[in-house]
């Protein structure tokens, strides 16, 4: 297969970068990972792939990395929220030092792109209405929780970017979005500095338990449902893009949590012991939003190519194949 040109993947250790890296690597491109890990247990090295261990906060660092013929970079490197107890000063530092650090070298490099993660919390304040989020809305951030800071310091990053591309001519593509649905043997996440098994992974573990379900407040309320390897693909959108880019919306399908929790019956339940919903009308309503993406449809063609049950049937396929264990584990490494 022809090379399309080298991309440098920051963040290759974790959920996005993973599978970005190894989509990028299948469609052509000489791909460079990059992570905070001392070590990716060779397994970059096995498909091809040249591994580097760097400190994102630290620019000395980045010296360890090549250092010419850079085409683009994807930067999904830095601190979560809901990955880790709550550390606002981490936020700040891997956020915002890290994405300096990053366009730094791509100016001294020569790259010419960067694609960066948005928060969907930069438009909170669309959140449980019935507008839909347009790509190019004011940014913003709430002034309370956990996301606050982290939301400050993505815009933050946003606008750094901002200044690097109409300064330097970098084309920069910023993906704003909700959850990627994929699979880690990781379960947990923080929510508000507490350690909690997360939502759609409670509904998995019951149905594949044959447990009930509760179907809590309007199951006819909507949510993105984007799934990783759509993700990817739009991400081999951006790098093979000749424009300038700019703020898009990664949609997939609006699925309401009656069908969400429908399909994950149909796809994870025994079939002799299915799960049964219970309906809770008076517990609290799950998360109304949507994405406008037609922008990200016009200028990068996307359309998303998983259904919602697709995606959790090789959701499933991939919990039972453990394609990533060399990197992070196995599912019982993560049990409490």
């Amino acid at each position: 297969m022809m090379n399309k040109g080298r991309v440098v993947v920051f963040g290759a250790t974790g959920n996005l970068g993973a599978y970005t890296a190894l989509q990028l690597k299948s469609n052509g491109f000489d791909v460079i990972a990059v992570g905070g890990r001392n070590s990716d247990n060779g397994f970059f090295s096995e498909l091809g792939i040249e591994y580097y261990s760097i400190d994102i906060c630290d620019s000395n660092s980045f010296a360890k990395l090549p250092q010419k013929e850079i085409d683009a970079v994807v930067h999904f490197a830095g601190e979560l929220p809901s990955r880790y107890e709550y550390n606002p000063r981490k936020l700040i530092d891997s956020i915002v030092q890290g994405t300096l650090n990053v366009l730094e070298y791509i100016r001294l490099t020569g790259a010419n792109k960067i694609v960066f993660p948005q928060t969907p919390f930069d438009v909170w304040y669309r959140h449980n209405t019935q507008t839909l989020i347009e790509a190019d809305d004011q940014r913003s951030f709430p002034l309370t929780g956990d996301h606050s800071i982290y939301t400050i310091a993505k815009n933050t990053a946003v606008d750094l970017i901002e200044h690097y591309h109409h300064t330097f001519g970098i084309s920069r593509f910023i993906l704003r979005f909700f959850t990627i649905y994929q699979y880690h043997p990781n379960p947990y996440h923080y929510a508000e500095g507490t350690r909690k098994m997360m939502p759609y992974r409670i509904l998995i573990e019951r149905a594949m338990k044959g447990e009930d379900i509760e179907v809590w407040g309007n199951p006819s309320l909507t949510k993105e449902i984007v799934y990783i390897k759509d993700f990817t693909h739009l991400v081999n959108l951006c790098i093979s893009s000749n424009s300038k880019g700019g703020i898009y919306n990664v949609g997939g399908k609006r699925v309401s949590l009656e069908e969400q929790i429908q399909g994950i019956i149909e796809v994870f339940s025994p079939q002799d012991h299915p799960s049964q919903k219970k309906y809770l009308p008076e517990k609290p309503n799950a998360l109304l939003a949507g994405f406008n993406t037609n922008k990200t449809e016009k200028e990068l063609g996307y359309k998303p190519r998983y259904s919602y049950i697709e995606a959790m049937a090789d959701f499933y396929k991939e919990m039972q194949n453990e394609p990533f264990a060399k990197l992070w584990g196995v599912k019982e490494d993560y049990l409490e």
